[in-house]
């Protein structure tokens, strides 16, 4: 069985690189200034975010990789694994990371609004690539969040950590939007189509009784992309979710099928996937404004 560190602690993840460690609940770590380190895989029980800024082999994640170049964050969450597929070579380790662990926010706002920062579910090959006046401004955060941890605690230090941190994130999100909008020309109308393609195959005659309802998980795995980051980019794009689009599909199929009299309102609904008519009509209401059987009265 593959050897995998466990790691829970912040200051377990300073041993193991023989950094010193600010705080037991968040470090900020200056890769260059620590010791030659060994290649590994371990498992966080903390966030963390890693900025790289030299070349250091194929980073696995989960179980894809990812070629983990100059520049580029990658966010990572409790429970998640990562690693090198070097595992055992030597090397010096070169940018920045920040680790915090979930009970530095209890209670506050970040705490609280942590699952919105989508990114930390994203796949590592979904990583964010930033322009040198980007990666500035992370670093200035990671000094600011550095400075603060080096400071003696009072009563303001822990509300300032976290908002230091909370700022760093926000301008992550802005990143990823302008990295969306950069790739939107190249790629975006590529994942539209595809898009298409997936919910076009499963409309299919017999699709839906096989597979059941068409979800985000499963277009996004279509596609190699976290459910996040595939969620996402369609946001970006059309300005509608992954989730509203499908449901649109599934709603335009829904009213052909009703067109057909010679289909009970109950068939369509099987045909589509739904395995409770009383699901699908509530459903067609919510977005058409009437049921399927006033939908079927309207069309004579």
């Amino acid at each position: 069985m593959e050897n995998i560190l466990k790691l829970d602690r912040i200051e377990q993840y300073g041993r193991q690189l023989q950094c010193p460690t600010l705080h037991p609940l968040v470090n900020v770590i200056d890769f260059s200034q620590c010791p030659v380190a060994e290649h590994i895989r371990f498992c966080l029980g903390f966030y963390a975010v890693f900025l790289k800024e030299v070349r250091c082999g194929d980073m696995s994640y989960g179980r894809l990789t990812y070629d983990y170049q100059e520049g580029t964050l990658v966010f990572i969450a409790p429970g998640q694994c990562v690693g090198f597929d070097n595992r055992g070579v030597k090397f010096q380790p070169k940018g920045w990371g920040l680790l915090f662990h979930p009970d530095l926010l209890r209670g506050t706002p970040l705490g609280r609004d942590i699952r919105r920062y989508t990114f930390f579910s994203y796949e590592v090959h979904e990583a964010l690539h930033l322009s040198e006046q980007e990666r500035r401004t992370i670093v200035g955060c990671l000094h600011n969040i550095r400075r603060e941890l080096q400071q003696p605690a009072d009563d303001h230090s822990r509300k300032l950590i976290v908002g230091n941190i909370e700022m760093l994130l926000n301008y992550c999100v802005r990143f990823y939007d302008r990295q969306f909008v950069t790739r939107s020309a190249a790629a975006g109308s590529d994942v539209l189509t595809r898009f298409e393609g997936i919910l076009d195959e499963w409309f299919r005659p017999d699709a839906p009784q096989r597979d059941g309802l068409p979800t985000v998980q499963h277009c996004a795995q279509r596609m190699h992309l976290s459910a996040n980051y595939f969620g996402d980019l369609i946001k970006r794009l059309t300005g509608k979710t992954a989730q509203e689009h499908i449901r649109m599909r599934l709603v335009d199929a829904a009213k052909e099928r009703i067109a057909n009299p010679a289909q009970s309102i109950a068939q369509v609904a099987y045909d589509l996937g739904f395995k409770y008519p009383a699901h699908f009509s509530r459903l067609f209401k919510r977005e058409v404004g009437c049921t399927p059987n006033q939908y079927r009265l309207r069309l004579g």
